[in-house]
């Protein structure tokens, strides 16, 4: 099986909403679910002062669908929603 760079997009609550925060959550539940990764993380303007979050990490293909992960990450105090933008087979 191969490897996958899956990007997720988290969407806070309201411009108030702490992403480094939920960034540090976010990361630890993807941890548990896919194991130790690295990351690569942006925060993009949206609008009216709102900005989301896209995490990048590397897990096993053999995991499956990311739903699990999605759920519990859009459990978080202050995310509105999360949703897998994209999902990639990493050569090597």
């Amino acid at each position: 099986m191969a490897r996958v760079v899956v990007s997720l997009r988290i969407m806070p609550e309201s411009p108030e909403t702490d992403l480094t925060a939920v960034e540090a959550e976010a990361k630890t539940k993807i941890i548990d679910f896919a194991g130790e990764t690295e990351f690569k993380v942006e925060i993009a303007p949206i609008a009216f002062g709102l900005k989301s979050l896209t995490i990048m990490f590397i897990m096993d293909e053999k995991k499956g669908a990311t739903d699990p992960l999605e759920a519990a990450i859009a459990q978080l105090d202050g995310v509105n929603s999360v949703e897998v933008t994209d999902v990639r087979r990493t050569i090597g």
